[in-house]
């Protein structure tokens, strides 16, 4: 099976033969980074993109944040009191924050902020509709007041794909159009005036910003920057970024291509390993309005079809301990993982019962639209062995090679397939929304108001809704095995497994803070 067309790629590098190089210079305070892929958005609330999370981590903050254990705590704020049997809630800010522009953080800012991600996000969409009011009485001030209690609220306001991002009143007039300007209260602040479309971003310290007291652990406490200036530098093509950091131009490449790990483990002055601690759930996400993918036959077929353990061989190559499957539809080893239905991968359905279903389900050979990204790495290798095990029962895949970028962008659109729609694309998840069913986004089916793809499905909410308002454990446990067995007949998106990528550094780069994401606070440059 021929993995990746970037092999040739690694061989140049192997040789010292490079196709380019960029011309990169750090100093000891500026460190120059590659990201997985260039950001679709700088804007963390308007799509969930994995590159848009980190740079957003950056720049704006949250009210609430996560520590190592994904246990939410304050962090913009000093404090919250629950009433009224959990149906009132007050947030209190911490005081004397302030935004990149010079203006103070107030409740108001808050409220506007958290509307505009409620409009955006499923989950956000959720509690939205247990929502009576939001205000904000005083400058630093936050009230909830609830229809029923949600005592997940904190977890929810901590969640970063997408994120609940507070920044300025004025840029949250409109949900549905990216805010025009980078200005939030984080560690770091955007350099607009170093800004270069799909080639450079510069985030410089932000001398207003006060860290909390506590020791720093990953998401939570004290964000205490070292650096100066970090300098992202957008390189597609995975060989040259990994030549530009074997030979110092670049400081710290996000994810390299896994072909290309041993080399760089070999190189001087380089260090391979894992910061990201939980990784990604990749999936491909079916629309549910239109073309062959609306018939849930053809999902089944779909799910049953696609190698799990194939897709993540194509993605993380010889390393084995970098990827689990298969997996269902929730994260390995969390409280709402469930055994049912997982037959369906551990005893495979042969090619002639697949093709039966389709053809007993409808489905005549009907063009399917797969958007296929070549960036990032990982998406492209998913693709290819999705295509091919689609292929190999009988659907009509039309492929339509794109960015990332395009992806993201063309995804919002619900025209049919003759005016330009699509049938499939794939995305990643972070396994820690995906722990169990309250922040797991893409499971909500909630029809035009689900996130892109649009499925509805009432059994599923309701399930979802019981899991939530459930206090026994047990019950919750039972209640994710069936949410588990509606995904398996409804399927929501088709899981294809997790991978926990490594990432390259110079062995200068210190500090790292290992987690769901990476991060730049604490890191360090000799």
């Amino acid at each position: 099976m021929q993995r990746r067309h970037l092999i040739a790629g690694a061989a140049a590098v192997a040789s010292g033969s490079l196709l380019s190089r960029p011309s990169i210079g750090a100093s000891a305070k500026s460190l120059v980074f590659v990201p997985t892929t260039n950001p679709p958005s700088y804007d963390p609330c308007f799509t969930p993109a994995q590159a848009t999370r980190t740079l957003g981590l950056m720049i704006y903050e949250t009210l609430y944040t996560r520590d190592m254990s994904l246990n939410p705590h304050p962090h913009m704020l000093d404090g919250h009191l629950v009433e009224d049997d959990g149906k009132r809630w007050t947030m209190k800010l911490r005081a004397g924050q302030m935004f990149h522009d010079g203006t103070p953080v107030l409740a108001r800012d808050c409220v506007a902020s958290i509307l505009r991600w409620m409009a955006r996000d499923p989950t956000g969409g959720f509690i939205k509709e247990r929502m009576n009011a939001l205000e904000a009485p005083d400058d630093r001030t936050i009230v909830w007041r609830l229809k029923k209690p949600f005592p997940f609220l904190p977890n929810a306001l901590a969640k970063t794909q997408p994120t609940c991002a507070i920044m300025p009143e004025r840029l949250c007039a409109d949900p549905w159009k990216q805010a025009p300007e980078c200005v939030g209260s984080g560690p770091f602040r955007w350099v607009a005036e170093e800004f270069v479309t799909g080639s450079r971003m510069v985030l410089a310290k932000n001398d207003r910003y006060v860290p909390r007291a506590e020791k720093v652990e990953y998401g939570w406490g004290g964000y205490h920057v070292k650096l100066d200036r970090v300098e992202w530098r957008i390189i597609p093509d995975p060989a040259t970024a990994a030549s530009a950091l074997t030979t110092g131009e670049v400081d710290w490449v996000e994810l390299p291509l896994p072909d290309l790990l041993p080399m760089l483990r070999k190189a001087p002055g380089v260090t391979v390993g894992r910061i990201d601690t939980h990784g990604v759930m990749p999936v491909l996400r079916p629309n549910f309005i239109h073309g062959p993918t609306a018939n849930p036959v053809v999902r089944r077929a779909m799910l049953a079809a696609l190698n799990q353990v194939d897709a993540m061989t194509a993605v993380m190559g010889e390393d084995k301990d970098g990827w689990r499957a298969p997996i269902g539809f929730f994260a390995p080893g969390t409280e709402s993982a469930s055994e049912t239905g997982m037959d369906l991968f551990r005893k495979p359905m042969t090619t002639e019962a697949i093709k039966k279903m389709l053809k007993d389900g409808g489905y005549n050979g009907e063009k399917i639209a797969f958007m296929h990204p070549t960036d990032p790495a990982s998406y492209d290798a998913v693709c290819q062995i999705a295509e091919a095990d689609f292929r190999r029962i009988g659907l009509n895949i039309e492929v339509q090679t794109t960015d990332w970028g395009t992806v993201t962008q063309r995804r919002i659109s619900k025209e049919p397939l003759e005016k330009g729609g699509w049938s499939i694309f794939p995305s990643g998840f972070p396994p820690v929304d995906y722990a169990n069913p309250v922040l797991a986004g893409a499971m909500r089916a909630n029809g035009k108001d689900a996130w892109v793809g649009w499925p509805e499905n009432a059994k599923l909410e309701a399930l979802r809704d019981a899991w939530i308002d459930s206090t026994d454990e047990a019950e919750k446990k039972r209640l994710s095995a069936e949410i588990q067995r509606e995904c398996f007949d409804f399927v929501p998106y088709i899981p294809t497994g997790q991978y926990l990528p490594a990432a390259a550094w110079r062995n200068n780069v210190t500090g790292q803070l290992r987690g769901p994401a990476t991060v730049f606070w604490n890191v360090e440059k000799s």
